[in-house]
């Protein structure tokens, strides 16, 4: 793999949870001169040695948080960045600017790079979908094609990753062929050849990172044919050679919406940062590191003398945004309540003695607000449990208890909502800690795998297993004896406390999964992380 060009995702979503930064002083406190603070998307990761590069040549050392898109309008909008930071940098401001007050939160905003949101699908299926390399592929024919089974794609959760968000918002304005920006009124009309359209998506992610490595995985399986993702982030994949195949990218003729990375000064920032802010414009929209930018990040150039190297580029045609957040608004509760295909999770919950005190109280506060009823922010309001879900409650200590479970209708989820919440509120503590038994009985419960749904476990433990199952029993005994379709179940495992980090981290590989440490970080933002790929 060409790690210059290839971000190892879990390297990206490690940054997440962390802070990552190019170096520089606590974000939370006072900024110093030359020293520029940016809350940024984690897909700009992959910009850190050229920012390093800068320091040394203009003398602005950039410090990169790492947040998701949502997230950060959150954080924009609620005036959290101001004095923390001096700018941000998503890909794109488009949904943050149909809010007033995100608008007024930026004082000024430069486009510095390109990246349409497209699909990639490998020659192999490009070649038996009759999708040759100069053919025109529109969404609709994409539509078909998941239709008949005949494409199965990844895709980022609209609600945890902006490529995901992006598409969403792409295929819309596209099926629904009305020549100008989705209104609420389209939104019932094109709900079936979205239906569609989605019905090819197999698997699901939190970030565009970790969905190119678990593509990875699964394409070199036979199990999937292709992927919506950034054109740069399919291109650095292609040229990877890590997929036994190449990629064909396919720039859909309907349109697409497009990524333009605006590096965006905040209005509270001082003057010094202003300075530095637009220094570090010049240099990046530079001819020199336009090309840079090509070169290393596959994105397009966008800055004037960057026009030579962007007609390396097919050219695209660009659809409309929305220009309402209702209207946006409208269209993601649609995709996860009535068009998508659902989520089927069990939760597996530690209960012993030694998770008593914050961490019971953080883990009830965490499923409050996937019922629901804890949800003030724009993010977490994506976070609730969808309509359509099915959720499976299985609490343990030396003994696992009976599981609960629960379907949330589209209509009316708040009955069951409420149900789901007083389960966890009622949770009692006991000794000793039974996880892999526990694992046992949380397969138990999904003896009708379903493919037409995302399927997955979480486990929250804060202990050494020290009864029944040992991991060797487990991995080596009872893992294999399952079905080919249960042991790709993946299992995300949250840690806290005294938990075993290795042996954890062979369990969640064991199905595909992801360990998410809580130790850290607070366990509703752990959860925040973990929806993105149910």
């Amino acid at each position: 793999m060409n790690r210059d060009r290839w971000m190892p995702a879990a390297l990206a979503a490690g940054l997440l949870l962390s802070t990552a930064a190019c170096s520089g002083s606590d974000p939370a406190g006072p900024g110093t001169p030359g020293e520029l603070r940016v809350l940024a998307g984690s897909e700009l990761v992959d910009m850190e040695p050229l920012l390093q590069e800068a320091a040394e040549e203009i003398g602005v050392t950039v410090h990169m948080d790492y947040t998701g898109t949502l997230d950060g309008v959150d954080m924009i909008r609620t005036g959290e960045v101001e004095h923390r930071y001096d700018a941000v940098w998503f890909s794109s401001n488009r949904y943050l600017n149909l809010y007033p007050d995100g608008r007024e939160a930026l004082s000024a905003e430069t486009p510095v790079m390109a990246s349409p949101v497209v699909l990639g699908v490998g020659a192999e299926a490009a070649d038996r979908l009759g999708w040759g390399p100069d053919d025109e592929v529109t969404w609709a024919d994409i539509a078909e094609a998941a239709a008949d089974g005949e494409l199965a794609y990844g895709m980022t959760s609209p609600a945890a990753s902006n490529s995901g968000f992006t598409a969403l918002v792409g295929v819309a304005s596209a099926l629904a062929d009305t020549g100008a920006a989705l209104e609420s009124d389209d939104i019932a009309g094109v709900t079936p050849a979205l239906t569609e359209f989605f019905s090819g998506q197999r698997l699901t992610a939190g970030s565009s990172g970790w969905l190119a490595e678990e593509y990875t995985r699964r394409a070199r399986q036979g199990e999937l044919d292709g992927m919506i993702n950034y054109e740069s982030v399919l291109l650095s994949l292609d040229h990877s050679g890590e997929l036994g195949q190449p990629m064909r990218i396919v720039h859909p003729a309907d349109g697409v919406v497009t990524a333009d990375y605006p590096l965006s000064l905040l209005a509270t920032a001082a003057d010094e940062a202003a300075e530095d802010y637009h220094t570090l414009v010049d240099h990046l929209t530079s001819p020199e590191i336009q090309e840079e930018i090509r070169v290393r990040t596959h994105r397009r150039p966008l800055a004037p003398g960057g026009q030579a190297a962007a007609q390396d580029f097919p050219a695209v045609t660009e659809l409309p945004f929305p220009a309402r957040a209702e209207v946006v608004d409208q269209l993601v509760d649609a995709y996860f309540d009535r068009i998508r295909r659902p989520a089927r999770t069990v939760y597996v919950m530690d209960v012993s003695y030694s998770m008593r005190g914050e961490r019971i109280e953080g883990l009830r506060s965490a499923m409050h607000t996937l019922a629901g009823t804890d949800t003030d922010s724009l993010a977490d309001r994506y976070l609730r449990f969808y309509g359509r879900e099915e959720v499976t409650l299985i609490a343990f200590d030396g003994t696992v208890h009976p599981p609960r479970t629960f379907t949330v209708p589209p209509e009316d989820p708040d009955p069951v909502l409420a149900d789901i919440s007083a389960t966890v509120d009622g949770l009692s503590l006991g000794s000793a800690t039974a996880v892999y038994d526990a694992l046992a009985a949380a397969y138990g419960e999904l003896d009708d795998v379903d493919e037409d749904e995302f399927t997955s476990i979480v486990l929250l433990t804060d202990g050494e297993v020290n009864e029944g199952m040992d991991f060797p029993e487990f991995r080596d005994g009872f893992h294999p004896r399952l079905s080919e379709e249960k042991r790709d179940i993946p299992v995300f495992t949250v840690l806290f406390g005294e938990a075993n980090t290795e042996e954890m981290t062979e369990l969640s590989a064991l199905g595909g999964g992801r360990v998410f440490d809580a130790r850290e970080t607070p366990l509703a933002e752990v959860f925040r992380e973990i929806r993105g790929y149910q």
